[in-house]
């Protein structure tokens, strides 16, 4: 299970999940992914689930990415504590997870459309957030990818005269 080596504190508070993701919102590795529709925490129990999934599903062919890391540490109390005494030890390890959000890639020779969206199916199953299977080529038709942008070298004989 996914856990940070080492952290600066011990103990976080919990937080507000507004908004839309703003970076993680891309295809930046595969040809496919799973992007999520809703926010939530995504602990690393969920997200070792959901890999196991796709890898078994995938037969070990092609690649996957996991794109969300689970760096946040959820606290809990003993059972039947009273009041006060402070705050609990942390218990595990979440991953803060917004809309747009991607949380898998999968790519590769061997994946096709099809394996890929039925390992991602098998996947969603396992997460506690809404997700859509989208693939690169959906992305580029939207126009959500721009072409980085090349300097033009300008001729010599224009530069001269």
């Amino acid at each position: 299970m996914l856990s940070p080596k080492r952290t600066k504190f011990r103990k976080q508070q919990r937080g507000r999940m507004r908004g839309v993701a703003t970076r993680g919102n891309k295809i930046s590795f595969g040809q496919f992914a799973l992007q999520a529709q809703d926010c939530g925490w995504v602990t690393s129990r969920q997200i070792e689930a959901s890999r196991r999934a796709m890898t078994r599903y995938v037969k070990r062919g092609g690649q996957i990415w996991i794109r969300i890391f689970p760096d946040k540490p959820v606290t809990m109390r003993p059972a039947e504590t009273r009041m006060g005494s402070g705050k609990g030890n942390p218990e595990f390890w979440v991953a803060v997870v917004k809309p747009g959000r991607i949380l898998f890639e999968m790519g590769g020779e061997e994946i096709t459309e099809k394996i890929a969206k039925e390992a991602m199916r098998l996947a969603q199953y396992k997460l506690p957030v809404k997700t859509k299977f989208i693939s690169l080529e959906e992305d580029l038709n939207k126009g959500n990818y721009k072409p980085a942008k090349t300097p033009v070298k300008a001729d010599d004989s224009e530069s001269s005269s």
